[in-house]
């Protein structure tokens, strides 16, 4: 750790969040391969795809988490078994309308966007200037793609704030 001049103890606060962070990727991973693989109705075809352009995203997240825990000199938790104790997230039913599954992935944002508040909370107090980066990128993604499912799931009567 002493190439990073990074102090351990600090470090490794850090590190609990990030594990933290990364069981909720894979539960969220999991997730989204459930919905897409289970969507049906009239938007299928929409959010078939969106949710598999969803998952590649969390799959790439998914390493870089680990890789960051990594360069930070400790080691990421690997068992499904510790990643369903540990994450914020909870598995969803196979049977749930495209409505009812971007809602259930919106809550999911909500959570994972706090959850990556505590990483960089963490980090900022530990001076990990990299982990803050990676994050704080994270964050400006995952409220874009909140959002637009967001959008989605407005109807169309449904009148945009004025500013």
């Amino acid at each position: 750790m002493s190439y990073l001049g990074l102090d351990e103890e600090k470090t490794n606060k850090t590190v609990q969040e990030l594990n933290t962070l990364l069981a909720d990727y894979h539960i969220y991973y999991q997730k989204l391969r459930n919905f897409h693989w289970n969507v049906i109705g009239k938007n299928f075809f929409d959010l078939h795809e969106k949710f598999e352009e969803l998952y590649d995203d969390a799959k790439l997240k998914v390493d870089e988490i680990a890789e960051r825990i990594l360069t930070l000199r400790f080691q990421p938790t690997s068992n499904l078994s510790d990643y369903l104790k540990s994450s914020n997230l909870k598995e969803s039913s196979s049977d749930l309308s495209d409505t009812k599954m971007i809602e259930i992935l919106l809550d999911d944002h909500g959570v994972i966007l706090n959850q990556m508040r505590k990483v960089i909370d963490a980090a900022e107090k530990g001076g990990d200037e990299g982990t803050i980066d990676l994050i704080g990128a994270y964050i400006r993604e995952l409220e874009k793609t909140s959002w637009m499912l967001d959008a989605w799931k407005m109807k169309t009567s449904q009148n945009h704030k004025p500013a």
